[in-house]
């Protein structure tokens, strides 16, 4: 969304007309079903939904909102009743949401700083941060996975926490590692970088990944192994196509579109799960910048040219 929809807080000019010709002011006075699909995330999907319906004056329900960490709900059985790490987002609303989920044994970087503050002696939990925690004595506590639902705010401290429950430090098992089941690790979003408000694009969580292999592979020899989700892998994309289709009962055999401004994300993996693509020129793309990684179907200068094209091909030809 962010660059199609929205930049930073704010609605792109062409966000409002595009969902207005979805919900039925076009020629043909037909509403267009339609998901909205986010590499972003870090609050629980009715939040999200809230807020966006303010924002941009649309009713954004739920079930056509699919944000990275949306996913795991398809996952939750292999995790539920088995302590997880959750990483990103502020305090504990991604606790909140995880357990929304229905995963039971949620804990985040900052309950282990509390219950062993020499762990990362660098960072002074706030007021706010003390009142989110949950005292719990780790050194019992084997994870079964580690999820990254958002980008984390504290780097260094992720990484080191990551690093100690992966190799057994943390959690009761240091020294008798042959014994130990391997943490899995789960990434939601595999963006290098997004686009904000600022007129240069941000690192993402994709950047936080980079960097933790690297800091691993110094302290091991060798990366460790993870799940990636999020646009462009083939099980979110599943995962929308599967919503989507759900508010398609009606149609047999409907055609997708995806209308996104990363060739990397958006359009690779709207041509892998076999959509048609628009990519508009709203975001991290840039056409003065050479052609696209990735080729569209089309592409557009924003996403109410790009929603009119795709009904024209629909209706029109």
């Amino acid at each position: 969304m962010d660059g199609v929809l929205l930049r930073g807080k704010n609605p792109l000019p062409a966000a409002k007309e595009a969902l207005s010709i979805l919900d039925g002011n076009n020629k043909l006075g037909l509403k267009i079903p339609f998901i909205l699909l986010t590499n972003g995330g870090g609050v629980s999907e009715a939040e999200r939904c809230r807020k966006l319906s303010s924002q941009l004056g649309v009713q954004i329900h739920p079930n056509q909102f699919i944000q990275a960490h949306t996913v795991l709900q398809s996952i939750v059985h292999k995790y539920a009743d088995v302590p997880i790490l959750v990483l990103g987002g502020k305090g504990d609303i991604l606790r909140r949401a995880a357990e929304g989920y229905g995963f039971q044994k949620v804990y985040t970087t900052l309950d282990i700083v509390v219950w062993n503050p020499s762990i990362w002696p660098f960072h002074d939990l706030t007021q706010e941060e003390r009142a989110s925690v949950r005292p719990t004595d780790f050194s019992k506590t084997q994870f079964g996975a580690i999820f990254v639902f958002h980008d984390p705010r504290n780097w260094a401290l992720d990484i080191q926490i990551m690093c100690d429950v992966i190799q057994g430090t943390i959690g009761g098992s240091h020294g008798t590692n042959h014994a130990r089941k391997p943490v899995d690790l789960v990434f939601c979003n595999p963006d290098l970088i997004w686009q904000s408000d600022f007129e240069a694009p941000r690192m993402g969580q994709g950047a936080f990944r980079v960097a933790f292999q690297a800091v691993f592979q110094s302290l091991t020899g060798s990366t460790y192994p993870y799940i990636q989700y999020g646009k462009p892998t083939e099980a979110t994309y599943n995962f929308a196509e599967m919503m989507l289709k759900h508010r398609l009962q009606s149609v047999s055999k409907p055609i997708l579109y995806m209308v996104g401004d990363n060739p990397e994300s958006d359009i690779a993996g709207a041509n892998t799960a076999g959509w048609k693509s628009i990519l508009v020129h709203t975001g991290v793309y840039d056409p003065h910048r050479g052609p696209p990684s990735h080729q569209p179907t089309h592409q557009a200068e924003d996403v109410a040219e790009a929603v009119r094209w795709a009904l024209e091909q629909e209706f029109c030809s």
